[in-house]
């Protein structure tokens, strides 16, 4: 069986979580003191030397970082529905999984720091300004995007590059900030919810 190591609150951990929920990946979840008490551990640091979470074994497979690990299910575990094997079709949903992983995440770092994490290192007000807005600017750049598909971010149906979105999403709306009106966001982030892996991983309160 699949086992997954990190605790559910981790975005990068729910990414995983998710995506075994839409493809019916029966899997085995361990977090600190299951089976390991921190990263930091030598036994953990020998799977993933930048003692990160989440990380995978797949029989004897072993696998970090996680938009690859989606990536790698996808292609092991009959995912073609969400991760097309035609190259523009794959190119089009790994733009957005990296547009997540590069653009938005940069954008919302500082602020989600400093409102959600209360890290005595974010507290600059000028900086938590600037961060705001630049989250906000990127995403204007997904409001724009959505409302070109009409639907998920890759096209007019529920792709890989939805998954790492949609947590973003969910952060988004779960940091108290002064959120932009984006018709095109709020009505993708109420299409997501009636999904069930997002209302267990995503909006489930969690940011």
């Amino acid at each position: 069986m699949l086992k997954i190591l990190g605790r559910a609150s981790s975005i990068n951990v729910r990414k995983v979580l998710w995506l075994c929920d839409e493809l019916n990946i029966a899997f085995h979840r361990e977090e600190w003191g299951d089976g390991f008490k921190s990263p930091q551990e030598a036994e953990f640091k020998a799977m993933n030397p930048n003692a990160l979470i989440p990380v995978i074994q797949d029989g004897d497979f072993i696998l970090w970082e996680s938009n690859t690990i989606i990536r790698y299910l996808a292609n092991a575990y009959g995912g073609e529905a969400l991760y097309p094997v035609e190259a523009k079709a794959r190119a089009r949903v790994d733009q957005w999984i990296d547009w997540q992983a590069t653009e938005l995440n940069t954008s919302w770092r500082y602020a989600f720091m400093s409102l959600v994490r209360h890290s005595p290192a974010h507290q600059d007000p000028r900086l938590l300004a600037a961060a705001s807005k630049g989250w906000a600017y990127t995403m204007g750049i997904l409001n724009q995007q959505l409302e070109r598909t009409g639907a998920y971010v890759a096209g007019n149906s529920f792709s890989l590059a939805d998954i790492p979105i949609g947590l973003s999403v969910n952060r988004w709306y779960e940091t108290p900030l002064e959120h932009v009106e984006l018709p095109a966001v709020r009505a993708y982030y109420e299409r997501l919810t009636a999904r069930k892996g997002y209302a267990n991983w995503g909006r489930n309160g969690t940011p």
